[in-house]
């Protein structure tokens, strides 16, 4: 393929035949355009970002953002049509949040990167990995083993889109959030049966469960025997705690 000439050669000219095949194909740039111009709108930016952290209704985004229910709902209803947010509904009420896709990470990237370098006083300088984060993410569950963190809430307190902290995570532990921890709570639950007197129920509540069907149930499918079975099979060790 022959260079392509330019009315002015200032020597710089190599690889101008690409660039310029690259250029004819309309299409592509106008599907850039047209997912960029969906996001033109600081007040769509905003809600953008926002259902990247959280899902959220309608009258709940209106109060978050300082917005009319209806102006909330005209820039949903854009931001649906290009495929960036999807919703589900419980009952009468409707839930929106950012959909799960490579395009969306991609641009939730953009935004929060957008703005470090426009805004470099009000973001941290230094930059962490996802890996990093996810290993934060780690050490903060295990050190709320009582409390159900949702993916969302680790997304705003993390500031990371749940597919990439899903996928982070998964990178460094080798499986997802939840049945990595469903390991950490049963391997908590077993050194209590093993090391203390407690009761099953408080034993349950302290590992993350309000009922003790759960899990004792999450826990014969972990050890393959219920608490009290294990306590019983367990029962010759010394009791290092009487609480």
């Amino acid at each position: 393929m022959s260079e392509f000439p330019l009315p002015h050669d200032h020597g710089d000219s190599k690889n101008l035949t690409e660039i310029r095949h690259e250029l004819t194909d309309a299409e592509r740039f106008d599907s850039a355009a047209e997912v960029f111009s969906r996001l033109s709108d600081p007040m769509r930016v905003r809600l953008f970002w926002l259902l990247c952290h959280s899902e959220q209704c309608v009258i709940n985004i209106a109060a978050l953002l300082d917005m009319s229910s209806p102006a909330v709902s005209h820039h949903l209803r854009v931001l649906s049509d290009s495929r960036l947010i999807v919703n589900r509904r419980v009952g009468k009420e409707v839930y929106y949040r950012v959909a799960d896709s490579e395009l969306t990470d991609l641009l939730h990237k953009v935004v929060e990167r957008v703005m470090e370098v426009a805004c470099p006083e009000t973001i941290p300088t230094h930059e962490t990995t996802p890996e990093e984060i996810a290993r934060a993410v780690h050490s903060y569950l295990t050190e709320h083993l009582s409390e159900r963190i949702t993916i969302e809430e680790l997304s705003r307190e993390f500031l990371m889109n749940t597919t990439t902290l899903k996928r982070a995570f998964k990178n460094v532990y080798g499986t997802s959030i939840a049945l990595h921890m469903k390991q950490h709570r049963i391997e908590a639950a077993q050194a209590m049966l093993t090391g203390t007197r407690k009761d099953i129920s408080e034993i349950a509540r302290e590992v993350g469960y309000t009922s003790q069907s759960r899990f004792s149930e999450a826990f014969r499918e972990i050890c393959g025997v219920l608490p009290t079975e294990y306590r019983k099979m367990n029962s010759g060790k010394d009791i290092s705690k009487d609480l």
